[in-house]
């Protein structure tokens, strides 16, 4: 497998050494023969598990941190937070916290927003997957909690909210749209409602105490952008990218 440097954002509200984030882009073409182009990170995607494990060990390289250390999750779209000190595939999970150095924690979207939560003073760390249901059930508000009874103060939790899909493309039926509070559904400019996700979980987080300055909302869109993977606009090509987050070991160098 010859060498190749993925595509990353880098969030800037992690600007501290005890916390590291990125999130991965689809990115060119990496191997002959695929069934979807980029580093697409899903192993629930139409492509083979090999080019999947390659990807993901592409992406650990990237970001110096051996696969062993990364917590993946096989994610059910439901508002399950799982407590982990070491990596490996976790069922049925939908978000991670941790206190372990060394520790990355990996959310897979593509339309979804990765969440991902930083306390650089308790040492502590979150990621979550909130698509619109994981957010109705309050998958974000659950990992707020959950920091703040492992010792987070609120105002020292800082928040990255990766590219998902905008309220422009995020159309949907009135059984979802009556989900989300009024203030987050355009009843008005399309045919059929249109859902601000990111907005609902700004406002989730702001409710909470994290202050808005905390908080990094990348702009683009899912749907919109082309080297971005959308399952609404490519269905079952879509691939999957990562939002990840770390807190590093400062006694060790990266591995």
């Amino acid at each position: 497998m010859k060498f190749y440097q993925p595509e990353l954002l880098t969030p800037k509200i992690f600007g501290h050494e005890t916390l590291s984030a990125w999130f991965s882009l689809k990115g060119k073409p990496l191997h002959d023969g695929v069934n979807i182009e980029g580093l697409n990170l899903g192993f629930n995607t139409e492509e083979s598990a090999e080019i999947i494990e390659k990807n993901r060990e592409i992406l650990a390289d990237s970001i110096e941190t051996q696969l062993i250390h990364i917590a993946f999750a096989n994610q059910v779209h439901g508002s399950d937070i799982v407590d982990v000190s070491k990596g490996g595939i976790y069922d049925e999970a939908d978000g991670f916290i941790t206190s372990e150095q060394g520790l990355a924690l990996a959310i897979q979207v593509a339309d979804c927003a990765a969440v991902l939560f930083g306390d650089s003073e308790a040492g502590i760390i979150a990621a979550v997957h909130a698509g619109w249901r994981g957010a109705v059930a309050g998958i974000v508000p659950k990992a707020v909690g959950r920091m703040m009874a492992r010792g987070s103060e609120p105002e020292d939790i800082k928040v990255f909210i990766s590219p998902c899909i905008s309220t422009q493309n995020f159309e949907v039926g009135e059984e979802v749209a009556e989900q989300f509070p009024s203030q987050f559904v355009d009843n008005n400019s399309y045919v059929k409602p249109h859902v601000d996700l990111k907005g609902f979980i700004i406002d989730q987080l702001i409710s909470l105490g994290v202050r808005e300055s905390h908080i990094e909302a990348n702009t683009r869109c899912t749907f919109a952008d082309e080297n971005l993977y959308s399952y609404r606009r490519n269905g079952r090509k879509s691939g999957r990218m990562m939002g990840i987050i770390k807190l590093n070991d400062l006694n060790l160098n990266p591995v």
